[in-house]
Formats: C-alpha cells, structure tokens, sequence
C-alpha cells in the first residue's frame, strides 16, 4: 500500500509493483548523495531531499536531471580567503547504471544525442524514485555538445540555454523512451527546466496529427505543469536574448507566440513555466507574497520547504529518537513528542555530535578548538545578500562580548560562485577578520563546503547563525537541519525563519520583520545585542534552560519544517488535486 494515503487519493493505492508514475520532477540539480558532486548547494540539496521523501512515502515519481560530469566546483582556499576553482573528478560509473535508450534534441540545427544513467532513491520501505542523469558526452556528438552536461552552472549564456534545451526537451524526450507514458504532472523545481512545456505542445500536435503548435495546445500543457520558484530577485532569473533564441532553437514558432515564451523583449524561462503552469508556488510564506508583487498578475500558493529527517538528522540523535520517538522516520510528525526526552540525554547527543565537528576541524586546520566553548556556525553559499561577514561589522564590539561576557568560537563554510566577486570577497573578509581576531576568538572556515561537510557541521554547533538581507532569503534550510539535531537558530527574520521563530522558545531573531527595511549596520548591531544579553548568558549560565530550547527547536520545528510535510502539501495541492 502507499504509506501516504486517504479516501481522495484512494484511486492511486495498489500493489507497489502496480504503480506507474504519475509525477515527473525535473530539476538542473539534484543532491542525491555526497559523492555525486551534481548540485551546488540549497535548490539541489531540496530537490534530492523532495525525493527521498516521495520514496519514503511512496510518491509515483521519476525525477530527470543533467549529469554534471565536472560537478559545480571542487574549492581551494588560500592563504587569505581567495577562491580557487578545480573541476571535480568522479567515476560516474561507480554510482550510476547507464541505459541504453538515446534520444535527441536539435541545437543550433545540429543533432545532439544524449543517453540517460539511472540512479534508484530507495525509501524506508523500499519503494524506489528513479532519478535519470542526462548526459551529452557522447562520442557521436561534436567536441563542444560532448561538453553541454558538463558544467554545473558554467559557461555563458549560449551554454546555459543549450543545457535548458537538453533538460527540459531532451528530459521529456528520454522519458517517453523510457517507457513512461502515463505522467499527469510535470513539475519544474525553477525556471531552467521550463522548455519542457515546448516538448510538450509538440506532443500534443503530434497527437493532433498536425505538424506544426497552436495555442489550444498550451491550454492542455496548463493542466499537466506545476511550477516552484526559489529566487526572489528578478536577476536571479534566466533569460535569453531574441537573437541567441533563433540560435540555438531555430524555431519561428516560438516568436509568434510573444506572449507565452517572452517577457520585456527576452526569451524568460521563469515566466514561461509561470504562464503554462497549472499550479505555482514560492518556498515559504513570505516568498510567495514577495513573488506576488515580482510576478504581478500571478497566483502564487506558499508552500515552506522542509529537509529529509532520516538524511540530515546526526548519528546521536537518530539513536535518541529511536529510543524514545519510535516511528520517527516513517511520520517526521511524530518529533513533536522530542519534549518527553530527558534534557540531560539531549545535551549528551549534542556533545557527542559536537565532540566529532571538533575533532575533525582540529584534525584538518590544527585550530584548537574548544569542546567547551559556545560554538556558532555559518554554512551556506558565500554570496553578498546572505551577509556571511555580518558578525565581523564592529570588530571591537565582537572582541568585547567575547572578553567580557562568554568566549566564542565560529566556523564558517560556502562556497562562492566563480563570477561572483562579492561572494568571493566576503570569504576574504571572514580571513582578515580572522587574523585580526587571531589572539582571542577561534575562526574557521572550511573547504569546500558539500553534503557531508554539512553533516558534520551542522549537528557539531551549538547555535545556527543565519544573517540574509530581507527578502532575499527565499525559504533557507541549513537551519531546518540544525532544528532536527536540537541546535536553535539566531537568525534575521525572513524565509522560512519567519514561520519558525518563537523567540526564546526554538531559538531567536535578529531585529524584527522589517519586510526588507534593516540594513547592515543596525543588523549586526541587534545582532550583538542578542549574543551578549541572550544567547551567551544562556549557554554559559542556565545550561537547562538552553537545552529547553534545544527540545522545543525539535518538537516544534524538526516535526514541522520536512520534505515529509512538504510533499504531501504538494500531493494535496498540485499532483492529485
């Protein structure tokens, strides 16, 4: 039977060996394990995590991504926070069956042939989600196709529309070779996938017996797509110039359909998948009315993102949960009952995680840092909105609550993208902050930032600093993680954070919900503030009260913010409505 159910959905239960698959996700990037280097950090990480909760829960899914044979990037940090980018080497063989259909997709009037590598995402009931690699790196292909699934994010705008041409034509394409012929939703995680609707109204001519679209044709793809936008900036969003379409499409067809596939004179994928989607949703309550107003004219549902709980929850607490919480992994619901665990064995989990992030940062940078020091982290990408150097705004001041009030010890990691200057300087930054700091405060920052860095990182804090320009934090997750391992969050008011806090309860807010009116400096100010008259006097001086917080970080947050959740929002919402 399907975990997931109900008398509505009682048309899709049967015998697993019954299923067909109704759902197809289709995402640029996909986290489905730490050695598969095919994601970048937050919207792959999702993507992988959505999937492995559609297994959990028996979802009729099969997911399409690109094989990035040279991952995103492997990172080196010198000696003074610069960047440096190396190709990442894996053997895609190690990890991944290859297929023998082949499809093909015209681009820039040639033919290019790709074939498909299956990977099975395995639930806790053994329910399979095929996930299918595409991969251009053929050797029928020309020197510069072979490349064209390559590079995560890389290259200029001509690559990137000749990767969206393979992913979302070519990934329709190789299903319907794969032999799935009875998919009812198209769901496209972002914009990059959206040429799938393209696919699509070809489909629908064909079966029309006509060769050629029209626009009752994009009537009927409205039914089948569902859409999930994650960037609230306008320039976060791909689009292409009219010029480079007729390029790489060499379809007339397109340009007489301004209104679907163009926006403001650019071919715009973000609003081609919002015009031909049926259902459309932002990543968090406050980003969907931010999306509302970027996208006017557009309904736009909330639903928050969540984390896979059996994936991101640490060693220690899984053994804690199973203890006391049986059941946990099948109904992530269930941590909200996290409040029966005894605090004393709560505290002991997190040493124990704690004592492993110690031991390993000591072990690979020769740190020194302290078991018994209040440990903050900070992980994500490093770019200029997520404000990564925000606790370093008043060197002074930070030097003082460390002197005067309790001792602090910070890690930090991310990643900034290669053409990203100001990510890149912020990483230099958090370095001479570093060594201005050096005689009193522990800084590190740790290389290349993945999947089981983050594993180790986040489970290891004490307490998870989160530090966005409002709104530009979509939903974030780093911090849904850290609430499944019992570590609270201090963190700006926006995403998903909004939702979550209950200050002094799952952790505490920096500033108010000022709805995109703080700045940098009255930020890091409250920021201080918060460190010296709350967090710190908690830890170091009423450890059972701090642990109060760490039980209801879990109960309330780990039990509410997971793609368990997520998913059946989306069944309920946008598959099986």
């Amino acid at each position: 039977m399907w975990f997931w159910g109900g008398k509505t959905h009682q048309r899709y239960l049967g015998k697993l060996e019954d299923y067909k698959r109704l759902i197809a996700y289709f995402s640029m990037e996909i986290a489905v394990e730490g050695g598969i280097p095919t994601y970048s950090g937050g919207l792959g990480i999702l993507a992988g995590d959505t999937i492995r909760s559609a297994a959990d829960l028996r979802i009729p899914m099969v997911a399409v991504t690109l094989l990035h044979r040279k991952g995103y990037f492997f990172q080196r940090l010198g000696e003074n926070g610069e960047q440096i980018e190396e190709p990442v080497e894996w053997s895609v063989d190690d990890f991944l069956e290859e297929l023998p259909e082949r499809v093909s997709v015209n681009v820039e009037g040639r033919s290019v042939l790709i074939r498909s590598w299956k990977y099975d995402v395995v639930g806790v009931s053994g329910f399979r989600v095929p996930v299918y690699f595409l991969d251009s790196d053929l050797p029928e292909n020309s020197d510069w196709d072979r490349t064209l699934t390559h590079f995560l994010y890389g290259g200029d705008e001509r690559y990137r529309l000749c990767q969206e041409v393979i992913l979302g034509i070519g990934g329709v394409r190789m299903l319907r070779a794969l032999g799935y012929r009875d998919i009812k939703r198209f769901h496209m995680n972002e914009g990059h996938s959206s040429l799938l609707v393209l696919e699509l109204m070809d489909e629908e001519a064909r079966k029309n017996k006509r060769g050629f679209i029209l626009r009752r044709d994009a009537e009927v793809v409205r039914e089948m797509c569902v859409f999930t936008t994650h960037t609230p900036v306008p320039a976060g969003h791909d689009k292409f110039p009219l010029e480079l379409v007729k390029q790489v499409l060499g379809r007339q067809d397109v340009f007489e359909m301004e209104d679907i596939f163009f926006y403001e004179g650019l071919f715009n994928m973000t609003y081609i998948a919002l015009r031909l989607s049926k259902y459309v949703n932002g990543v968090a309550r406050r980003h969907s009315e931010v999306s509302k107003l970027l996208f006017d004219g557009y309904e736009i549902d909330a639903i928050t993102n969540g984390v896979h709980a059996t994936t991101w929850v640490s060693e220690p607490f899984s053994r804690l949960y199973d203890k006391y919480i049986p059941g946990w992994r099948l109904d992530n619901f269930n941590l909200r009952y996290a409040f029966s665990i005894p605090k004393g064995e709560i505290w002991q989990a997190h040493l124990e995680a704690k004592k492993r992030l110690i031991e390993y940062v000591n072990r690979e940078t020769n740190a020194g840092l302290d078991l018994d020091v209040l440990t903050i982290g900070f992980a994500r990408r490093a770019t200029a909105y997520k404000r990564g150097d925000l606790i370093f705004t008043d060197i002074a001041r930070l030097r003082g609550i460390h002197l005067n009030t309790g001792k602090l010890q910070f890690i930090f990691a991310g990643k900034a993208h290669p053409r990203d200057a100001g990510g890149k300087e912020i990483i230099r930054h958090i370095f001479r902050a570093r060594n201005q700091l050096r005689e009193e405060i522990k800084i590190v920052y740790l290389e290349n930032y993945d999947m089981e860095l983050a594993r180790v990182i986040i489970p290891g804090v004490d307490v998870w600093l989160n530090t966005p320009k409002p709104p530009l934090e979509a939903s974030g997750t780093s911090g849904m993680k850290a609430a499944l391992n019992g570590v609270p969050s201090l963190s700006i008011l926006d995403g998903w954070w909004i939702e979550g806090h209950i200050e002094g309860i799952t952790g505490w807010s920096i500033g108010c919900d000022s709805k995109g009116n703080s700045d940098s400096l009255s930020d890091a100010t409250e920021l201080y503030n918060k460190l010296e008259k709350t967090v710190i006097p908690l830890f170091y001086n009423d450890r059972e009260r701090f642990v109060d917080v760490m039980r209801y970080a879990i109960a309330i947050n780990g039990s509410f913010f997971n793609t368990q959740r997520m998913i059946q929002q989306y069944v309920l919402r946008a598959y099986f409505d």
